[in-house]
């Protein structure tokens, strides 16, 4: 592609030097740059890509996208407001606006998105359609399912655009993404062409990136300010903040307020979860193969979508009937010991707390949760989570989860404060064990017949970050070899 037919689509403020010259490549890491490549200077949270722009010029780089003039760059300087709106205006044009030939539906909210997504799919696809699929623990390619690998959600504006771009030409026909705040917020779903925008919940989250809640609500209303159809949960307490910022139609769902989609006569079990819905022309009962009476408000978002893609009701409720699981999400580890032991990715005060409530009507013995908090993420929640923990489980093991640059002590500690003070006792109620594998074998070491171990907080994810190295991580698999040293011995149901 031409540099100057993507200068146009960049607009930027001012030009030093002639853009003229083909482009091979786009990149925001020097480290990608081959000749004839155009990079984008994106300034980050521990680097700044314009320090990066003598290496990508020396790499061959043809021309720069900054956000201030440098000075001796030997090449083009296309100078921008935001080099992130411009790497993704180049991205789309680069790629053919490929979300213009797909049915995108965007999930945005703190907790529930890949359930959501996963739920979402499976109806789509029994309607008849051929969803791809962006998420946390898949992304979705034609008829291929794949493991996201990236830490990002939301991958980066040039890695969407080529993911949509593959999903049209393996013919999927629409998409069901995950649209998180950093994603909205960073200009990684610029030029995505929502067609619905769905709401699962808001609680805090991602105040170390947003600075305040109402920022972080701001982002996620970056969706419905797009979308034509917003469908949003009514029991929400932010339902009339983001109603407000909707640009078109608005479909409501809850459980405990009137709402155009509604949930009644909920039955919860520990295989799954069944209730009535109603709208007003059809009614039915809905039974998840899910546990855990929060994926009630998941279906009825997908209810919602459903019905307003015109897609049969009945159909759309035997198909969220169909779907086995979401990998990370309340999947259990059975090698046939005496205790149960459950993996979720449940990393919010929030989302702690429902899911330890499931727990606990489930639990003969004692309930034990062994989970930690992010580094380099909102410090926040950090105390909530230690006072849900002590308040709702009997034995609490704070660990660490991804702790990054920061230092494990001081994250792990700032969690066991709080459950201290909520009224946890050390060596008794309350363990604090950095190290996650040693934490896991302690939990299990302790469980005795009757027990429930929760694992919380890091699901399907497959690394563990310390530093900025990603160190291999199964969660399931490390909980399995720790009930194997413990003499348990073969896996009566893989999770």
């Amino acid at each position: 592609m031409g540099l100057g037919a993507l200068t146009d689509a960049i607009a930027p403020e001012r030009v030093l030097g002639l853009p003229v010259g083909e482009i091979s490549a786009l990149a925001y890491d020097s480290r990608a740059v081959e000749p004839g490549t155009l990079f984008f200077a994106v300034p980050g949270v521990h680097v700044d890509g314009h320090e990066f722009v003598p290496q990508a010029v020396d790499r061959g780089a043809t021309a720069v996208v900054v956000e201030r003039e440098l000075d001796g760059v030997a090449v083009p300087q296309l100078v921008v407001e935001r080099t992130r709106n411009a790497l993704a205006d180049a991205a789309a044009a680069w790629f053919g606006q490929p979300s213009r030939r797909l049915h995108v539906v965007g999930v945005t909210g703190t907790d529930g998105k890949t359930t959501t997504c996963f739920l979402a799919a499976a109806v789509l696809r029994a309607a008849g359609m051929r969803p791809g699929l962006v998420g946390t623990v898949e992304l979705g390619v034609g008829d291929e399912r794949l493991p996201n690998e990236n830490r990002n959600t939301t991958p980066e504006a040039l890695e969407l655009q080529a993911l949509l771009a593959r999903m049209v030409a393996a013919g999927n026909d629409s998409v069901v993404m995950e649209a998180t705040s950093h994603g909205l917020a960073q200009a990684r779903t610029r030029n995505v062409n929502f067609a619905v925008g769905i709401l699962t919940n808001l609680t805090s989250e991602h105040l170390e990136f947003h600075g305040t809640l109402e920022n972080y609500r701001a982002a996620k209303a970056m969706l419905f300010e797009q979308a034509p159809i917003s469908i949003l949960n009514a029991d929400e307490a932010s339902f009339a903040y983001f109603r407000t910022k909707a640009s078109g139609s608005v479909i409501s769902y809850g459980l405990e307020t009137d709402a155009d989609v509604r949930a009644s006569a909920v039955a919860a079990s520990a295989t799954g979860t069944a209730f009535d819905v109603t709208t007003d022309d059809w009614a039915g009962r809905v039974a998840l193969r899910l546990p855990g009476s929060f994926n009630v408000h998941n279906a009825l978002a997908v209810m919602a979508l459903a019905r307003v893609e015109g897609i049969d009701l009945d159909l759309a409720a035997r198909a969220l009937g169909d779907v086995a699981g979401v990998p990370g999400r309340m999947e259990t580890v059975d090698l046939g010991q005496p205790f149960g032991v459950v993996v979720d990715y449940a990393h919010t005060a929030d989302s702690l707390g429902k899911v330890l409530r499931i727990l606990r009507p489930l639990t003969r013995g004692r309930l034990m949760v062994v989970f930690g908090s992010a580094g380099e993420r909102d410090p926040t929640k950090r105390p909530a989570m230690g006072r849900v923990a002590a308040e709702l489980a009997d034995v609490t093991v704070v660990t660490d989860e991804d702790p990054r640059l920061e230092d494990p002590r001081i994250i792990n500690e700032s969690i066991a404060d709080a459950a201290r003070a909520a009224g946890a006792r050390d060596g008794e109620t309350l363990f604090v064990i950095d190290d996650r594998h040693a934490a896991i074998n302690h939990a299990i070491g302790l469980a005795r017949e009757g027990d429930l171990i929760l694992l919380a907080g890091k699901g399907h994810e497959k690394t563990i970050i310390y530093g900025t190295e990603g160190r291999r991580w199964d969660e399931k698999e490390v909980a399995r070899r720790a009930l194997r040293e413990q003499g348990f011995g073969q896996e009566a149901a893989r999770g």
